[in-house]
């Protein structure tokens, strides 16, 4: 693994440098519009590359490839390269649930979790390439999924937990998610939903399931199936404590997204590895101002792409603490959220 580092430029200002917003925009706007691909071969050179780009872009109107031929995988840039660090003992995750529940998640955890949920999805069959849908609420197992697919090379795709079982069913359908990791039921406004009661409406209008994990969220009961429902904590027991990241080409789809379906059907936009990575790197640090000291709240819900990448992608790479909040940010009144 090697870990290559762009040295003083305009996108990346010597310690200690003091500028002008306004100033400093406008040195790194330059420098990009003057050599794109030099500049964003600098900003890529920020993440852990196990093999280093031939090309940086190969641009056919309207389609582009960022750093063909590099080889890295999103869920090491987010936790194994920092429990090699102090990072190990940092807090990762702040959680806290409606009901008043609470988790503190550090990045040694968050890689424990991470590498016993990916060898969950390999017991249940999950190779690289297969699709696998995310259908939780604001969990922690959430983020942990995401990274953990994007461990092995699954691609996954993350179903807002409001959504019906026919806009599930149409999802899963579309992509063939033979697997899909949802919860007994779920919090919001003082009632409970049963998320598991609702993917299993969904199966039955999807024939591609072929097994439901269910974290315990709220420990209702709800109806098992045998041979095709498990309790994520019954497969953890025989879980590996370790999983290799799998290198991945640059341009290995890392997450699929479907638009709301509101204006019509909804379409899978898929999201590559490497520029991805690199470009929410970037704006996170040149947006936010990311300090070492300072808690990241993204209120955006996962199941939208400002969760994908505010909450998950751009902060965990940088090594950031983020509060994750499960339930109605008003609820039980409008001063819940000022903590």
């Amino acid at each position: 693994m090697t870990d290559e580092r762009g040295s003083g430029s305009a996108s990346s200002l010597p310690t200690g440098t003091r500028m002008w917003p306004s100033k400093r925009y406008t040195e790194i706007h330059q420098r990009s519009l003057q050599d794109p691909e030099g500049f964003w071969a600098e900003e890529a050179r920020k993440l852990d590359w196990y093999k280093t780009w031939d090309r940086v872009l190969d641009w056919e109107p309207p389609y582009a490839r960022w750093f063909v031929g590099g080889m890295l995988n999103a869920s090491y840039q987010c936790v194994d390269r920092h429990v090699q660090t102090w990072r190990r003992s940092k807090v990762a995750i702040y959680w806290e649930g409606e009901t008043g529940d609470t988790r503190v998640l550090s990045y040694s955890t968050l890689f424990r979790e991470v590498n016993r949920c990916a060898s969950v999805l390999i017991q249940l069959g999950v190779k690289k390439g297969d699709r696998v849908a995310l259908y939780l609420s604001m969990v922690p197992e959430l983020p942990i999924f995401m990274l953990a697919c994007a461990r092995i090379g699954a691609v996954h795709t993350v179903i807002f937990s409001g959504f019906s079982s026919q806009s599930i069913a149409d999802r899963v359908n579309d992509i063939g998610a033979k697997v899909i990791i949802t919860s007994d039921g779920a919090y919001r406004r003082g009632k409970i939903l049963g998320l598991k009661e609702i993917v299993d409406e969904a199966a039955k209008l999807s024939p591609v399931i072929e097994k439901i994990v269910v974290v315990k969220r709220t420990g209702e009961k709800i109806p098992m199936q045998k041979g095709r429902d498990f309790y994520l904590s019954d497969l953890l027991e025989t879980a590996d404590p370790l999983v290799e990241a799998e290198p991945m080409e640059s341009n290995h789809p890392l997450y699929i997204l479907y638009t709301s379906g509101t204006t019509g059907k909804p379409k899978g936009v898929v999201h590559g590895t490497g520029g991805y990575l690199v470009y929410n790197h970037s704006a996170y640090k040149w947006v936010f101002d990311i300090k070492e000291e300072s808690v990241y709240w993204c209120t955006a819900d996962v199941g939208w792409v400002t969760g994908h990448s505010s909450i998950v992608y751009a902060p965990l790479s940088h090594g950031a603490a983020i509060v994750m909040y499960d339930g109605a940010p008003d609820f039980p009144t409008v001063d819940r959220s000022s903590g």
